[in-house]
């Protein structure tokens, strides 16, 4: 699974698999904690985050919200920057 970003010790995933599901989401690591979160909603799908890295990711999605549709949409990987 590819790495999309890391910042404040949280690397943010999205698997590139024809089998992957929708709605379309991002896989987050910290530590041994890890969340699937909805690119449009924001919300935790499956997981657990701590509500403070949870905010973090949010506040980064919502910059990269079309960026990440876009990598959803079309599987082509790319890095994006942190928060």
């Amino acid at each position: 699974m590819p790495i999309i970003a890391t910042f404040a010790g949280i690397v943010i995933r999205m698997y590139f698999l024809e089998s992957e599901h929708n709605p379309p989401h991002i896989h987050c690591e910290y530590g041994e904690l890890g969340a699937a979160i909805d690119i449009r909603t924001l919300q935790i799908l499956d997981g657990f985050l701590p509500t403070k890295e949870h905010r973090l990711v949010a506040e980064w999605m919502q910059i990269h919200q079309e960026e990440l549709l876009d990598i959803w949409d079309t599987q082509v990987f790319r890095k994006l920057p942190p928060l």
